[in-house]
Formats: structure tokens, C-alpha cells, sequence
């Protein structure tokens, strides 16, 4: 045996499948009604009377990323079909200020905190991220859009962070998050002014990465990249997610390295092999019977 065969990391050449519908169940819940179907976790927003953030909501988000973190979906589509009593379309308008009343300063810091840990796990999630918005987004809104991958809106979507008129600042996300999407000055300018912002203007700056006609186009599209996402390697999907956002703000030397572990991983837990086997099948547009999701990078 030759040295290269003696130090290669040995390889599973098959992997039990997980099925095209993963084994569990997603949480339910009267704010979040979610739908699992082929890997693909679909959840309509539906909590407060404008979709606003507050205790119980977070609860429910929590338990959703426990859900996604043991690889309960291989991608996830999170939209709104809410309306206010005047017919405005609602995505989040917010965080519930109201249930704020009477806290302390300290229960103030600490729900915050709460906050901006659920959107960093919602963040880092081994799965791919779409948000459909065709309403309202504020504040919080805004802020929830940062932890996705991708975000598609409708026309009748509105952006923007009112908090400085409150008396705060975003801090779930859009101080220390939002200039990387769309530059320091439009951050700025989104924060401190206050300003709310149409659906084309969010295109063009950034925050959205496309414009459709109506919720149900956007639900579409969203479908459509769900669907090829959850046809991939549940283990390559997450390496590579881990390895990009890894690789933000490292120098070169480092983004290659974590490149290289990346890479590793997905040899080392066997999927390599599944899609070397699978090549042909593949190319015929049927997917391989990946391996159930292996997140940990060494």
C-alpha cells in the first residue's frame, strides 16, 4: 500500500438515505403554522395582531431552530399571508413594544438579547433560507431578514427601522448586520433616519435580492429554489453554508483553509462518494440517496 492510500480518511461508500421526507415533525403552533413537505419546512407567519415579536413568538423560533439545527429540513421558506383590519399586507411589523410596558430596564436587556440569539442560530442554520415579504416589514421585520439567504418581495413590501425614534436602536441585527448587505451608508441612512422603503428601492440597495408581482409569484419562486436545494446533499448544503459565512471578513489564507475543511468534511462523511457513485443518476435529474445531515466541520 502506498502512502497516499495509507493516509487517505477512510470513506462510507453508502449512507442509510433520510428519505425525501425527513422522520419528524416540525413544532406547531398557533403563531407559526408550518408545513414539511419533501425537506422543505414552509412557515406562514400568523402571531399578535400585526406579526409583531414578543415572548411567546420567540418560544416558537427557538423550537424551530432546534428543529433545523437536527436537521429537520433542507430548506425553509418563511412568508406571510396576513392583513391588517384596513387590508394592509402584513410581513412583521415589528417588535411588541406594548408588551413591553412596565418591564425594567434589565428584562428590556435581556428579551434583546433573547432576540438577537434566535435570529444568530436562524443565522448559522444548516439549511437554505428564503423569505417571501409582500407587507409591512419594520423594525424587527427588517432585522428577521438578515438571517435568511435569500429574500424575494412583492410589491406592496415595506422596509425600514424606527427604532431611534423610540428611544433604541436595532439590536437584533440591523447596527451590527445590516451595513454588510448593504453598505455603511444606506445602513446609515435606514437607522437613523428612520425612513420606510419601498420594495424597488430595498432591491436596488440591497436588502432584497428580487422583486416579484404578487405573494403568490414569490411564493413560486421561492418553491422552485427550496425544491433544488433539498434535492442536494443535506451535509455539502450545510458545509457550504458554514464555509461561507465563516469566510466573511478573513483573509484570503483563511477563507482557503476553511474552504479545505469544508471540502474535507463532505469527503470524510461519506457523501463524496455517494455522489461519485450516483454521477449518472444525477445527470438524469434524479437525486442520490444522500446520507442524513452531518453539520459538525471538524
Amino acid at each position: 500500500m502506498d502512502e497516499e492510500t495509507r493516509s487517505s480518511p477512510k470513506v462510507r461508500t453508502s449512507l442509510p438515505s433520510t428519505g425525501s421526507i425527513v422522520p419528524i415533525a416540525p413544532p406547531q403552533t398557533d403563531l407559526l403554522r408550518c408545513t414539511l413537505h419533501e425537506g422543505v419546512l414552509s412557515i406562514d407567519l400568523h402571531h399578535g395582531r400585526a406579526n409583531e415579536m414578543g415572548n411567546t413568538a420567540l418560544a416558537d423560533w427557538e423550537a424551530i431552530s432546534a428543529f433545523i439545527e437536527d436537521g429537520g429540513a433542507r430548506a425553509i421558506i418563511t412568508s406571510s399571508s396576513r392583513k391588517s383590519r384596513r387590508g394592509t399586507p402584513l410581513f412583521i411589523a415589528g417588535a411588541d413594544v406594548t408588551e413591553r410596558r412596565g418591564w425594567s430596564d434589565a428584562q428590556v436587556k435581556t428579551h434583546v438579547r433573547r432576540q438577537r440569539t434566535v435570529l444568530a442560530r436562524l443565522r448559522r442554520a444548516p439549511a437554505f433560507h428564503v423569505a417571501v415579504v409582500n407587507g409591512v416589514a419594520l423594525g424587527w421585520g427588517t432585522e428577521f431578514l438578515l438571517c435568511c439567504d435569500y429574500r424575494i418581495t412583492g410589491p406592496d413590501a415595506r422596509f425600514g427601522l424606527p427604532e431611534t425614534g423610540l428611544g433604541i436602536l436595532p439590536g437584533a441585527g440591523g447596527t451590527s448586520e445590516l451595513w454588510s448587505m448593504v453598505g455603511v451608508a444606506q445602513a446609515l441612512r435606514l437607522g437613523m433616519t428612520g425612513e420606510q422603503i419601498s420594495a424597488a428601492e430595498a432591491t436596488r440597495i440591497g436588502l432584497v435580492q428580487e422583486q416579484v408581482d404578487s405573494l403568490e409569484a414569490g411564493l413560486a419562486r421561492a418553491q422552485t429554489l427550496a425544491e433544488m436545494v433539498a434535492r442536494k446533499s443535506p451535509t455539502a448544503v450545510a458545509a457550504f453554508k458554514a464555509g461561507v459565512l465563516a469566510s466573511v471578513g478573513q483573509s484570503a489564507i483563511a477563507r482557503s483553509e476553511l474552504e479545505a475543511r469544508a471540502y474535507e468534511h463532505c469527503v470524510d462523511t461519506g457523501e463524496a462518494a455517494i455522489g461519485r457513485a450516483a454521477f449518472k443518476q444525477i445527470l438524469a435529474g434524479e437525486p442520490a440517496a444522500w446520507g442524513p445531515l452531518r453539520r459538525n466541520l471538524p
